[in-house]
């Protein structure tokens, strides 16, 4: 019997891919984008509409974009961080777009150079824009649970920041556990703060990075409380170049494994997941960190 429904929302080609040194040819990573989507992901967050001297590695974003195939009920989010970006993403026919800040002046500073009240008046006119051209809109908050440079962070803090962002005209907020420090009794906290602040628990996405081995745990508390999207990176690549320590995002093939055993519809094909981080892992020329990616998945000879 199924216990719901849940979004997976797929970061690799972007959040996976962006740290990385190895340069991957632009054919690579469409290829590997259309892998995620033949195994049933509608959502993947295809690159970053960045200063490519600050990401080079998502640098070919002007080209990538417009090659992708175009499936019914596949969405391409995209990063933007100012109006240049927000101009190339429409140039290259983009319909939904991610802005980032954080809960903290410290990690703002370090990653978009302002703090977090001026990377929120700069967002403002960028999500009215893209409200008015109907494209759909992600609002991401880093370090909700704590920060390389301001050490703890108080469990309103993100709050505050998610409920602004939805004022501003975003569809959905996602908490990032930046640097991999949050564990359950903190994401129930965060949860059940940013219900009582009225944010719809269907506005609310998690991205935890697994760090410290917390995400899994981390999205157990989720879904306990309600959320039902989550992010993930398959083969478990990424991390954020300004977060000292943050290297490696929850695997999709890690969550699939966790969402079919636990009884919920997601619609992502585990097999397809495996072959896409096996393509990913060829690319990078290393082996893969996740779990599932090492032992593969398990299916009983027999029923219990």
């Amino acid at each position: 019997m199924s216990r719901g429904r849940v979004r997976v929302y797929e970061v690799g080609p972007r959040d996976g891919l962006q740290n990385e040194t190895r340069v991957i040819a632009t054919d690579d990573k469409r290829r590997f984008i259309e892998t995620l989507v033949a195994a049933g992901l509608r959502e993947v967050e295809a690159t970053s509409f960045v200063r490519p001297d600050r990401v080079p590695q998502l640098a070919d974003a002007d080209s990538l974009l417009p090659s992708l195939p175009r499936a019914q009920g596949v969405r391409y989010p995209v990063l933007v961080a100012n109006r240049a970006g927000m101009d190339r993403a429409a140039a290259a026919g983009a319909d939904a777009i991610a802005v980032f800040t954080a809960a903290t002046d410290g990690f703002a500073r370090h990653n978009i150079g302002v703090d977090v009240a001026a990377s929120l008046a700069a967002f403002a006119p960028l999500l009215g824009e893209a409200r008015s051209r109907g494209w759909w809109r992600r609002g991401y908050v880093s370090t909700a649970f704590g920060c390389p440079y301001d050490g703890r962070v108080d469990a309103l803090r993100p709050v505050q920041v998610a409920r602004r962002l939805l004022e501003l005209g975003a569809d959905e907020v996602c908490f990032g556990d930046t640097i991999g420090v949050g564990v359950p009794s903190q994401v129930a906290e965060v949860t059940g703060l940013a219900l009582d602040a009225g944010i719809p628990v269907e506005r609310i996405a998690y991205h935890f990075h697994d760090t410290r081995g917390t995400a899994l745990a981390n999205v157990s508390a989720a879904l306990a409380a309600g959320v039902r999207t989550f992010d993930a990176s398959t083969g478990g690549t990424g991390g954020c170049p300004y977060a000292p320590g943050a290297a490696g995002n929850l695997a999709t093939e890690d969550l699939v494994y966790l969402l079919d055993g636990e009884g919920f519809e997601h619609g992502v094909a585990l097999d397809g997941v495996l072959e896409a981080a096996r393509l990913v892992s060829r690319l990078l020329g290393r082996p893969l960190a996740s779990k599932v990616g090492q032992a593969g998945g398990w299916r009983p000879a027999k029923e219990p």
